[in-house]
């Protein structure tokens, strides 16, 4: 835990940097289509980009670190003070100070997570490195549904809340992809060539990428980062936990007082989030209108000359 809990916070720092550079290099480029590969080749020539995504593997080897040391009922959760890093770095590359409340609704997220772990108490005592499929099937065809709803919806839907559908099949991309990571990690202690014998390696070469355009797409279609930001990095532990739990065998401390006090904190997060997406949709309505009489003033002043 003395590893894996300082490497998961500092790719939580990573993926908050990355996060905020590709938001800001998404809005450089023409839209395009969801999972169109086409995004990645214009965002290819932009440095801002490539900084996101020189950030994105440092993240990613520091996860890997966390998840090679700890349960994933650990390192996922800690990826939610991601949202801080992306708030305040984001606010850093606009050259303008953080929103403190948005950074209150980061805190307050932080809060909950924190209240949790120390109350379940998280264990991989007993967890085992392969995944059982006929006991996985369940819970694997539900994310598999959630993911298409998702992007069915963003697909059909004009309304600004198709954004956070993006962010919310992203999140379970990204979930999956960290819970098939900890196994492959786990193959890894047996020999090198043991994660090319089973399947969960290429599945992860499949559902990561995938996990990781989807997030530009995101980031590319709303204006403000925060709310996105809390969408994706609070699903992923959400589903990072249900996979250590019920792929993994990790456990977690269930007797009724812990589990009440579990689910109170886990309703902290939840407050968090939504704190966070109402804050960022007051910004954008304040955004949009500045724009506006911005817009107003440049035309008024054009037509007197």
């Amino acid at each position: 835990m003395a590893i894996a809990v300082p490497a998961a916070v500092l790719g939580a720092a990573g993926f908050g940097l990355a996060t905020a550079a590709q938001q800001r290099a998404t809005k450089e480029v023409e839209v395009s289509r969801t999972l169109s590969p086409k995004l990645l080749v214009e965002l290819l020539r932009r440095p801002m980009w490539l900084l996101g995504l020189l950030a994105t593997v440092v993240a990613l080897i520091l996860q890997l670190v966390a998840l090679a040391f700890g349960p994933i009922a650990v390192v996922q959760p800690l990826l939610v003070t991601g949202v801080t890093f992306a708030a305040g770095f984001s606010a850093l590359l606009a050259r303008r100070r953080p929103d403190p409340l948005i950074l209150l609704g980061a805190l307050c997220c932080a809060a909950g997570l924190s209240a949790f772990l120390l109350l379940a108490r998280p264990s991989s005592a007993g967890a085992d490195d392969h995944i059982d499929l006929a006991s996985g099937l369940p819970l694997a065809i539900a994310l598999a549904a959630l993911v298409v709803g998702c992007l069915v919806y963003a697909a059909t839907v004009e309304h600004p809340s198709r954004v956070l559908a993006l962010a919310l099949a992203t999140g379970v991309l990204y979930g999956v992809t960290a819970g098939l990571m900890k196994v492959v990690t786990g193959q890894l202690r047996t020999g090198l060539d043991e994660p090319f014998q089973h399947l969960a390696l290429y599945v992860v070469c499949i559902i990561g990428p995938m996990g990781f355009l989807l997030s530009q797409n995101t980031f590319q279609q709303g204006r403000l980062v925060s709310p996105a930001v809390a969408v994706i990095t609070s699903v992923d532990p959400v589903i990072g936990v249900l996979i250590g739990v019920s792929w993994l065998g990790e456990s977690l401390v269930t007797s009724p007082a812990m589990l009440a006090g579990e689910c109170f904190a886990a309703l902290v997060v939840v407050a968090g989030i939504a704190f966070i997406v109402a804050r960022g949709s007051h910004l954008l309505h304040r955004l949009e209108t500045e724009d506006t009489v911005r817009i107003t003033e440049h035309r008024a002043r054009s037509a007197f000359g």
